[in-house]
């Protein structure tokens, strides 16, 4: 098989090997001087000319394309790391002036948007920045989600922004630094993409300088955007409903709420709730057809038109450029990018009169697309939009010369039952071709998913999305879009509560997800059973995948990347432990939602017991959705009631106790901090900071909350503290960390969890040096990512972010 794809003329050699030279670039950790990737590129065109001009082999092709793919990739990552933030510029009052780009985004308290930047200065002198910067403008008091800044004064209240207005303002900028976990969102990624190389916020304290409009907004799509976004919040007075109708309309996923968004991805729907592939599909096919009739209608009045240019031509040139206007006015965000392109492929391969094999078609659009956006070959969203059409086109050989419906003579009854069930066919399809790349990317899939896209497809893209567009023509549509989207919910909020909506697995390796995949395609193909079912096995490698755990009598200590705050993973050989969860990032964020329950169901684990050191927000501000994602966990905490907290009231939490202790598989576990003294006259939430001391054979971790000198002298009184692991106290605060309880620890690895650039100064430089002066190997979070250690090889630490490092991700600082 892989013999007569290679065969295929030499189309398919130059997009192969463009792919390839394009995925080989994605790996590398660091960039060669752009010279290098200019002499690939070279090379490439060379290769290239000399296979056009003598008929060369399939494999120089290959070797051509793979050259000028790898070369042009790494050029253009040159060219755009060279505009990154300069050191020196973070954490200054920067003056700026720019120009309001996109769709400010209100949040609580605050407000982000992103400023094409035209001038900037420090103390008068002329300073380069990046091309465009993502801000907060955070309201009165809200700076506890500032990253640095000590204004907790009386601020300004952020302005009301309009895309296109021009600014200056005082900002204070960082270079973009995202959490780095296991199977977690690649958020650096993310803004790489963008094309944002800082991040920060406005200076509105009343001792800055003001910020000041200096010039109106001129007319743009964007602006257009946002006066579309204003009157639909204003049209429909049901904030939900709203945002739900604002991003059908207009591509504004933001302004659905997160619960929404719970409710979608539990019932396999995220795909219809934004303007995505389907609806401009949709809306270039219904644009083709229309603008067929009517040019054919203008044949009645004089056939110029029709004679200059055939009817189907102008539908299909015609339906292109109306879904790229629509792609626009959506925000031109990655899908809609990547759908035109498919579209424009389609488009161009059918008036030029080619009839390409399917799989020809398939990798010119996929070529195409990478072209375009190298970096989307590291989008999940690319690989399930690729892979859906992939297998469409591969199970349905009716299908693969896309060619317009033909209109005949049957019944609308006939016809209507007839693409009712090619329409279940095609779901049912896809949900059996991706739920092995869902579970590799996701690692989970909605068992209600083929139940609740049977109803939504056709409601939402046939109903709620022309009702939601009709609006911007009669907006009192908009009202009845919003009805027809809370009828939806009433049908998708019950499923998604069902108890086994979702169905869970581990990140399996990729060549797991490789084998599931085709298991699902050979089962999905139109071939005899005996051959189908061949794809079974296939399946079983990422349904039964089950991750290695430590031997019994071992410990693995994962100390999670939450920021400024802290969540220790601690796992035996059958049971698991999370102490603390995180902190709250803002009203619609926290560490729970972003990290810890993506990272558990990543790693395949189901809690035994949950550990809350103290009340502090930065400790227990994911507690809730850990919680509501592990029922079953028991729960320890030095208070008895958190508000917000399920499960946390008075007399349901076990208090951390000195002496409270237990053993599983061979591991210790015993409570050293608060006594019961302590916990009847400590007030302090820090004094009270549950320490827990976890010991494997002859290796010992230490963990030990917010835990200031004070406490760490009573310690010194009345338990052993030695240990090999220890998870340094209160973030590396002047606050804790004395030289008595250092030399009784004795550790040989610390590990500071705190925020990168955070406004307390963690770890403190005299703390840092205290370790330093006795040999202690310090591991900081913001530099190492997600922090490994394991019992078994207790003078190794593991850190994610430099083993799996790429250009685009921020050092922190240097390996440690």
């Amino acid at each position: 098989m892989i013999t007569a794809f290679l065969s295929i003329r030499s189309p398919t050699a130059w997009l192969l090997g463009g792919l390839a030279g394009v995925s080989l670039q994605l790996q590398q950790a660091h960039l060669q001087p752009w010279q290098v990737y200019a002499g690939a590129c070279a090379a490439g065109g060379l290769f290239g000319a000399m296979v056009v001009a003598r008929q060369r082999g399939l494999l120089w092709a290959m070797v051509a394309s793979a050259l000028l793919g790898w070369g042009s990739t790494g050029w253009r990552a040159s060219s755009q790391l060279a505009q990154q933030l300069a050191p020196e510029w973070e954490g200054r009052d920067l003056l700026v002036v720019g120009r309001v780009q996109g769709l400010p985004q209100p949040g609580a308290q605050m407000l982000r948007f992103r400023l094409q930047v035209e001038r900037a200065e420090f103390d008068g002198q002329a300073v380069r920045l990046p091309p465009q910067i993502l801000l907060a403008w955070y309201a009165p008091r809200q700076t506890s989600g500032m990253q640095a800044g000590d204004d907790t004064e009386s601020a300004r209240q952020p302005a009301s922004l309009v895309s296109g207005e021009r600014w200056q303002m005082t900002v204070r900028l960082k270079a973009p630094h995202g959490p780095r976990n296991p199977h977690g969102f690649d958020q650096e990624l993310w803004l790489w993409e963008q094309g944002l190389q800082a991040v920060g916020y406005v200076r509105n304290g009343l001792r800055d300088p003001p910020p000041q409009r200096l010039e109106a907004a001129p007319w743009s799509v964007d602006r257009w955007r946002q006066t579309v976004r204003a009157s639909i919040l204003a049209q429909v007075p049901d904030r939900a409903l709203a945002g739900v109708v604002a991003a059908l309309v207009m591509g504004d996923q933001a302004a659905i709420e997160r619960a929404d968004w719970d409710v979608f991805r539990a019932t396999g729907v995220a795909h219809l709730m934004s303007i995505s592939g389907l609806h401009i599909t949709l809306f270039a096919w219904l644009a083709s057809r229309v603008l067929q009739a009517l040019w054919q209608g203008s044949a009645r009045l004089s056939p110029a038109c029709c004679l200059w240019l055939p009817a189907h031509s102008a539908g299909a040139w015609g339906g292109l450029l109306l879904a790229g206007a629509y792609a626009l006015f959506s925000g031109w965000g990655l899908p809609a990018q990547r759908t035109v392109w498919m579209l424009a492929v389609a488009v161009l391969l059918q008036q030029s009169g080619r009839r390409w094999p399917w799989p020809q078609v398939w990798l010119l659009a996929m070529g195409v697309v990478v072209a375009v956006d190298p970096w989307a070959l590291l989008q999940a969203g690319f690989w399930l939009s690729f892979v859906a059409v992939g297998v469409l086109l591969a199970s349905d050989q009716r299908r693969r010369d896309a060619e317009l419906p033909r209109v005949d003579e049957r019944s609308m009854l006939v016809r209507l039952k007839q693409a009712g069930m090619a329409l279940g066919w095609e779901q049912a399809v896809i949900t059996v071709a991706l739920t092995p790349l869902s579970l590799l990317l996701f690692q989970q899939v909605s068992v209600v998913g083929l139940l609740a896209n049977a109803l939504a497809i056709p409601w939402v893209t046939w109903l709620v999305t022309p009702l939601a567009l009709l609006g911007l023509l009669w907006p009192p549509l908009w009202s009845v879009a919003a009805m027809g989207v809370d009828w939806l919910m009433a049908f998708l909020t019950p499923l998604a509560a069902w108890p086994d909506a979702v169905w869970s697995r581990p990140a399996a390796p990729l060549w797991c997800a490789v084998a599931g995949v085709m298991g699902g395609l050979l089962l999905v193909m139109r071939w005899p059973w005996s051959v189908r079912l061949l794809g079974l096995p296939l399946l079983l490698p990422v349904l039964c995948w089950s991750p290695p755990r430590p031997a019994a009598g071992q410990m693995e200590l994962l100390a999670l990347d939450v920021g400024q705050g802290s969540a220790v993973l601690v796992r035996t050989a059958s049971h698991s432990l999370l102490y603390d969860a995180g902190p709250r990032y803002s009203r619609e964020s926290d560490a729970g939602h972003r990290v810890l329950v993506p990272a558990l169901r990543a790693l395949g684990e189901r809690l035994d017991l949950l550990v809350l050191s103290h009340q502090d927000s930065d400790h227990t501000g994911g507690a809730a959705a850990v919680r509501a994602s592990q029922p079953q966990a028991g729960l320890v905490a030095s208070f008895d009631a958190l508000p917000g907290l399920p499960g946390l009231t008075p007399g349901q939490a076990k208090l951390c106790e000195a002496g409270l202790s237990w053993r599983w598989d061979g591991v210790d576990f015993e409570f050293l901090h608060p006594t019961r003294a302590d916990l009847d006259t400590l007030v302090r939430p820090n004094a009270r900071s549950c320490v827990l001391r976890v010991q494997a054979g002859a290796q010992v971790a230490l963990l030990t909350g917010d835990l200031e000198a004070a406490q760490e002298q009573a310690l010194l009184q009345r338990a052993d503290l030695r240990a090999d692991w220890l998870l340094v106290p209160h973030h590396g605060s002047k606050t804790s960390s004395s030289a008595a309880f250092l030399d009784a620890v004795q550790p040989r690895v610390a590990v500071v969890q705190a925020g990168y650039r955070n406004r307390f100064r963690h770890p403190a430089p005299e703390v840092m040096a205290r370790y330093q002066a006795r040999g202690i190997t310090v591991v900081i979070t913001p530099r190492c990512g997600a922090a490994t250690w394991r019992s078994a090889e207790p003078a190794r630490i593991d850190c994610l972010r430099w083993q799996e490092r790429r250009y685009w991700h921020h050092p922190g600082a240097v390996p440690p």
